[in-house]
């Protein structure tokens, strides 16, 4: 029997993708506007591979960004672009549509809920706490705190431990095919694929290991009470059988 669903955080529960785009924008609009002397796309298009190549957690994309289009260091401008992409994050930060009502159905229902999510914690509590989603989870597990990332099994393996859940009584829902699905897929989990965000279309080797594909994060309740009723039906069937 399902106990447990567990959720990735960025573009499962979090509409991220969509907000870093904006953020990113805004903020090489801004540098521009306080006297960057690069344009519009020269710029995001550096900012882009730079991301891609030091990851979207390290702490000075716009002092490097200065730096590749060869020009120096200006604070003003670095400040500039800081700024707009806080302000962009800060103001358009949302769950993706349903997730509240998915959470709070889940809840109600005895369900126990949990996090496992790569990225920095401060980070990605920031986006749990400014959403004031916390509430709804028993716990939540960061790779950068827990010192492995998905898809390792000891991360999977670590959260069902605390919870105190058996694999085959938990389900992964998650953006991606390879660090979600996969990964919760070898410890022996169930796992739902959300198509959605960058993703939606990547990783596509991987797809055997998702039990179901979903558009929609508000089909999740239904699958985990249609896993629970078959488990429920095919108990009753042996009962009666002996």
């Amino acid at each position: 029997m399902i106990r447990a669903v567990l959720f990735d955080l960025d573009d499962t529960i979090v509409d991220t993708t969509r907000l870093a785009e904006m953020a990113r924008r805004n903020a090489i609009e801004n540098m521009i506007r306080h006297g960057l002397p690069v344009d519009f796309e020269t710029a995001y298009n550096e900012l882009l591979e730079l991301i891609a190549e030091y990851g979207s957690n390290f702490n000075r994309h716009f002092d490097y960004l200065l730096r590749r289009l060869e020009l120096p260091n200006n604070p003003k401008w670095v400040a500039s672009g800081v700024i707009a992409y806080h302000n962009t994050k800060f103001a358009y930060l949302k769950s993706v549509r349903g997730a509240r009502k998915v959470l709070l159905e889940l809840k109600k229902d005895g369900y126990i809920l949990a996090i496992i999510t790569d990225g920095d914690p401060i980070k990605q509590w920031e986006k749990i706490l400014r959403l004031e989603l916390d509430e709804f989870f028993d716990d939540v597990f960061i790779s950068d705190y827990l010192g492995v990332k998905k898809p390792h099994p000891k991360i999977f393996k670590r959260a069902l431990k605390k919870l105190g859940v058996k694999p085959e009584d938990a389900i992964m829902v998650g953006d991606r095919l390879y660090s979600d699905i996969y990964g919760a897929k070898q410890v022996g989990m169930r796992t739902v694929w959300f198509r959605y965000g960058k993703y939606a279309n990547k990783e596509l080797d991987y797809l055997d290991y998702a039990d179901f594909t979903i558009e929609s994060l508000e089909e999740v309740p239904k699958i985990v009470r249609g896993l629970n009723n078959e488990e429920k039906e095919r108990s009753d069937s042996e009962v009666h059988a002996d």
